[in-house]
């Protein structure tokens, strides 16, 4: 250094000027943070979301045959993949079970039927219904006097822990909880699943997202008796679906698109407006 030159004195270390300037960029990023947080999907764009995870695909080994009534409580189904159901399972019963009568009749295999809310009996002739006074749910619990038990301890009661099943549920919005609740292991014990569901928000989307684990969706109908453009990409908030467990469907993937509605489709209610998703879903 030339002489004649002294070196300037070091900057004091100002303690208190340090931790304020931390304080101060530490609350603009508290101010700050909920602007850079990505925003939460709106209702329409979930909608959307369901809407593309509810696109059939069509499976190489799959005839379509409708099964159940001709309107409401039929459902289109793989008929030549239902041979190896060992048992039958039908929740939500209400006036009639078509379904479980058709599929017990022709695989000669017992139905069980569960409806805690309307416990009627109904003949099925040539079949084999057994009524259980009893609904699906996420738990084993009672209310209001009614009794609710899972999906595995149900089969488990049945002796049917470890048999090939094919499954009809229709529980006014309990599907959520009761499927959620499912094991894989449970779940990879169904053929096939028909089922209608009850809502459109994310606990839908979820739901539909972990079936197609286990599942190709094969086919969806909108119940027509929920249509609304509230609803919209949706054409109404209920709408049944059919799956087909991937280990015994052939996807074909060089297959275009879906086309919907299919000439097996009928109206839920079979006067008034139908509403149904039209063309492949986009």
């Amino acid at each position: 250094m030339p002489e004649g030159h002294t070196q300037p004195p070091e900057p004091a270390f100002d303690i208190t000027w340090t931790l304020a300037a931390v304080l101060a960029i530490v609350g603009l990023g508290t101010v700050l943070a909920p602007s850079l947080r990505p925003k939460p999907p709106s209702a329409r764009e979930i909608r959307r979301a369901l809407l593309a995870e509810l696109q059939p695909v069509t499976l190489k080994n799959c005839s379509l045959e409708r099964i159940g009534s001709v309107y409401d409580g039929g459902y289109l189904m793989c008929g030549n993949l239902l041979g190896n159901v060992q048992s039958a399972y039908s929740y939500g019963i209400g006036t009639d079970d078509n379904w479980g009568c058709q599929i017990s009749t022709r695989l000669r295999v017992p139905v069980h039927e569960y409806d805690c809310f309307s416990p009627n009996r109904f003949a099925c002739p040539g079949g084999e219904a057994v009524f259980h006074n009893e609904c699906i749910g996420a738990r084993t619990e009672t209310i209001e006097s009614r009794v609710f038990d899972t999906l595995a301890n149900q089969l488990q009661k049945n002796g049917d822990a470890g048999r090939t099943i094919v499954l009809k549920i229709d529980v006014e919005g309990a599907e959520i909880p009761s499927l959620m609740a499912a094991p894989p292991n449970v779940l990879d014990r169904i053929d096939q699943l028909t089922m209608e569901i009850h809502g459109t928000d994310e606990r839908y989307l979820a739901l539909v997202r972990k079936l197609k684990r286990t599942f190709h969706v094969i086919h969806l109908h909108f119940n027509n008796q929920a249509c609304g453009e509230r609803w919209y990409p949706l054409p109404a908030w209920a709408y049944q679906v059919s799956f087909v467990n991937k280990r015994i469907g052939e996807l074909d993937s060089s297959a275009p698109k879906v086309v919907l509605p299919r000439p097996l489709d009928h109206p839920d209610l079979s006067v008034g407006h139908d509403c149904q998703a039209t063309g492949p879903i986009d």
